[in-house]
């Protein structure tokens, strides 16, 4: 296994609560009492293993019944990042409009009950799939997984964000171009961190090269298969998790994040690491796309490259920003420092992109 990568088993199921991240669990037992009818005090708190961002924890009632609490990092946070608010906005708007997501709980925005922000929402029962390859599911199977998954970032982008109370969830327009400058500043920021040569070239031309604007949706913005909850036996999406990225913006910059699976270096964490995706029952990239265009009336995606490119910059970017943390001490993976080994051949990926899409591919 790749020093970039980390194993399912790491990063899948739950533990027990991390150092660092405790909290009085009595408190949050009492908050939850006045939301979920019959839940009672009795409650145990376990911590999910994966995630680098918003805390994630599976919170279990003396009946049985499962919830997940996702709540906001301690120590010094960039202004706009774990925006757990927002997460609850959206997944409640979403869920409401009959949009495969967990059914949300309540949000808390009072420090005094946990010590900062949280959210809890309804578990769903699944499984979630750390690798894009898909090993664990049968080969005949794949196929309609990934059309599955396909199927259901199409139809987020077609949802009417307005007519489900979001009209005002981002700022309007510019999306790629403000998402960029969100995170050149962070980066630079972030001394910290350090700098990397690759990074630096992006952050001069990705603003040079920008395509003009493909449409305005909600964008999940880290869609890809293990943020997603599917079927216990069938190859379907049943909900969409972790959607602290998601805003109001470019469509085919959300769809090319989900496609970067089949660009992504060998060896870190959601390639797909087949040289021929076919032979293992899985769509192509040319067959991928195509079937989100014809899902979304579009003829071609002719800017693909360069979104992949931005959204390659976008994620080492957060992974700087992991590694700051770390070194901070406030990091929220067990495995973060397995995850920041990802952050230079990212950055190299990404300027590789840039030049295929300078040379028009």
């Amino acid at each position: 296994m790749s020093e970039g990568m980390v194993s399912s088993d790491a990063v899948s199921g739950t533990g027990a609560v991390r150092s660092g991240h405790a909290f009085d669990e009595r408190r949050l037992a009492e908050w939850l009492a006045g939301r979920v009818p019959g839940l009672g005090a009795s409650l145990r708190v376990e911590q999910f293993k994966g995630g680098q961002s918003n805390p994630t924890f599976k919170l279990i009632a003396g009946d049985g019944r499962a919830f997940v609490m996702r709540r906001k990092p301690l120590g010094t946070l960039h202004a706009s990042a774990h925006a757990v608010d927002r997460e609850y906005r959206v997944l409640t708007a979403l869920g409401n409009d009959g949009f495969p997501v967990p059914r949300t709980i309540g949000l808390c925005t009072d420090d005094d009950v946990i010590g900062s922000w949280f959210y809890v929402m309804e578990m769903v029962e699944g499984r979630i799939f750390w690798d894009s390859d898909l090993p664990e599911v049968a080969r005949e199977e794949r196929a309609a997984c990934f059309d599955s998954m396909n199927d259901t970032m199409a139809r987020l982008h077609a949802t009417d964000f307005a007519a489900i109370g979001l009209a005002d969830y981002g700022k309007p327009g510019n999306y790629v171009e403000r998402q960029v400058a969100r995170f050149s500043r962070q980066y630079l920021a972030d001394a910290d961190a350090g700098r990397f040569e690759a990074m630096d070239r992006l952050i001069e031309w990705l603003p040079a090269n920008m395509p003009p604007e493909q449409g305005r949706s909600i964008v999940h913005g880290d869609f890809k298969p293990d943020n997603m909850v599917f079927h216990p036996t069938e190859p379907r999406v049943i909900a969409v998790l972790d959607w602290e990225l998601s805003t109001i913006g470019d469509p085919v910059a959300d769809f090319a994040y989900n496609v970067m699976m089949y660009r992504m270096p060998a060896g870190l964490a959601n390639a797909v690491i087949s040289p021929d995706p076919v032979s293992r029952g899985l769509p192509g990239e040319a067959d991928y796309v195509a079937a989100y265009c014809r899902r979304t009336g579009r003829e071609s995606l002719p800017h693909l490259t360069y979104y992949i490119a931005f959204n390659m910059f976008r994620l080492a970017a957060i992974v700087h920003g992991i590694h700051g943390r770390m070194l901070r001490g406030s990091a929220s993976s067990a495995h973060a420092h397995v995850a920041i080994k990802r952050l230079v051949p990212l950055a190299e990926a990404a300027w590789e992109q840039a030049q295929r899409a300078a040379r028009g591919e």
